[in-house]
């Protein structure tokens, strides 16, 4: 396929996204741009979030990790699960409650407003870095198999990706993404399956021929039960449902659309679906896998040094023009859904919860909207600066990478909530922008030391867990004064 056609599918692509985009943003306000004027309908943000959580990583990643791993990342999606169960039934209710725009808004309300300062870095931080990783890894392939063709410089063509994102999100906010997330789900998951039906017509199998060509390979290994490696069952799946409690409960990016819907009800349907439907579209990535790995063992295919470009290797140069059509449409729907949300999460915790601007109408003022707008922009920047570092520091599967660096940076957010949440004690304030710096940094160090210090025991994603532990523990050394009595708790009514 040639790069020409390429960018012109690309091109077509932005364009819808860019009618959505001025559809949608027409008389738009703060109150549009935070939260969607409170009426997004629960299944448009249901599916919509497939495209926000999975991106890139998981369309180009997953496939590709199924040669080294098998399925063992199901494991950890079944984590995901239990975990979404415990975001509608715990935290959502109480963010409903308060009435909260910036869910660190409960942080202040807590312990003061460092806590709240020190959870919302904790949250910028750790979405700046695993958004530009999505962004990274897509934008790379594109680069790959268009840009280098033409010998346009990566900086160049990620800074073109931005530009284009930050056209669209820049007025309309959470109002035009739950539409525009919705629109790239679906061309997500139907790069997908109309992969998998050339790979079917290439094979020559049935859909029964396919499942069980899948199921008999040995990449189709789903449970490890090695207490010491890091793929353990129960590793993996504890630590999936405290990576989802993070990463969606008590990440601004996703609470955001959720908190646009009408009502906690419609809330919480939503993320029950999601919970299911996302297991179901991590099995589909992982049997796409399998049947990359199949289809280029029975045609004599080398397989690529990096398991990221086996996907793309093969959809763009084996699997005929309408293979890449596909896959252009799903990783183009992958590397806009990488980063556009996470512009708007950003400006809003920014500016509510660092600046502490002021919630309700003052943020219609000119100063408000101003300093929203210039945040915006800045922090496109800022995705384009961590993308460009990410080049320096290739990853085999980026996908490890980015739930790695969850583990240090959502650590101190789950220390944080969890003693607010679960306890009646206040902390001294000024303490926790220290200790979550220091937190993180022992669980570094543990996790370098494991093997030496705890005969042979590695660590995977459960460092997320102990990170929490010991960011409240340390919390709690200093205790201040009981939480008032009237204060909203997740069980109160």
């Amino acid at each position: 396929m040639s790069p020409t056609l390429i960018l012109a599918c690309i091109g077509l692509y932005f364009a819808a996204l860019l009618a959505i985009a001025w559809r949608t943003s027409r008389d738009g306000s703060s109150a549009s741009y935070y939260l969607g004027n409170k009426r997004s309908p629960w299944y448009v943000v249901a599916f919509g979030l497939i495209a926000d959580t999975l991106s890139g990583v998981t369309f180009i990643s997953v496939p590709g990790a199924v040669g080294k791993s098998s399925f063992s990342y199901l494991q950890v999606v079944l984590g995901y699960m239990a975990g979404y169960v415990v975001i509608a039934a715990v935290l959502l209710p109480l963010y409903y409650r308060m009435n909260l725009t910036s869910i660190y808004g409960y942080l202040r309300e807590r312990f003061g407003p460092r806590s709240q300062k020190a959870g919302a870095v904790f949250f910028l931080l750790s979405r700046l870095l695993g958004a530009a990783a999505r962004l990274y890894l897509t934008a790379s392939v594109i680069q790959v198999f268009v840009f280098d063709a033409w010998k346009i410089p990566f900086w160049l063509s990620v800074s073109g990706i931005i530009a284009l994102i930050l056209l669209y999100t820049y007025r309309g906010g959470i109002k035009t993404l739950v539409w525009t997330d919705t629109f790239q789900s679906a061309f997500l998951l139907l790069g997908v399956v109309l992969t998998i039906g050339v790979i079917m017509q290439q094979l020559g199998l049935d859909f029964q021929g396919v499942w069980r060509a899948v199921i008999d390979s040995h990449y189709s290994k789903t449970f490890f039960w090695d207490w010491k490696a890091p793929d353990y069952f129960w590793k993996q799946f504890i630590s999936g449902a405290f990576i989802a409690v993070v990463m969606t409960g008590l990440d601004q990016n996703s609470m955001q659309k959720n908190l646009s819907c009408p009502s906690l009800k419609d809330a919480q349907k939503n993320l029950y679906w999601f919970g299911l439907v996302v297991v179901l579209v991590n099995a589909l990535f992982l049997g796409l896998g399998a049947l990359l790995y199949l289809f280029a063992s029975s045609k004599g295919i080398a397989l690529p040094e990096r398991s990221d470009q086996l996907f793309p290797m093969l959809a763009l140069q084996h699997l005929g023009s309408f293979a890449a059509v596909a896959f252009i449409l799903g990783l183009t729907a992958a590397t806009f859904s990488s980063a556009d949300s996470v512009l708007t999460s950003l400006t809003t915790s920014f500016c509510l919860d660092v600046v502490g601007m002021p919630d309700g109408a003052n943020l219609e003022s000119r100063r408000a909207v101003r300093l929203r707008h210039l945040t915006h922009i800045s922090f496109a920047f800022l995705l384009l600066l961590v993308i460009l570092g990410f080049r320096l520091f290739n990853s085999d599967a980026i996908i490890q990478v980015v739930l790695k660096m969850a583990t240090y940076t959502y650590g101190p957010l789950l220390g944080l909530f969890a003693l607010g949440m679960f306890t009646k004690w206040q902390v001294r304030d000024g303490w926790a922008p220290w200790v979550c710096v220091i937190s993180p940094l022992l669980c570094w160090v543990l996790d370098r030391n494991s093997v030496r210090w705890m005969g042979g025991y590695q660590f995977g994603f459960e460092l997320l867990m102990i990170n929490g532990l010991i960011t409240a523990l340390l919390l709690r050394l200093v205790p201040a004064r009981p939480l008032p009595s009237n204060f909203p708790t997740p069980t109160a009514r």
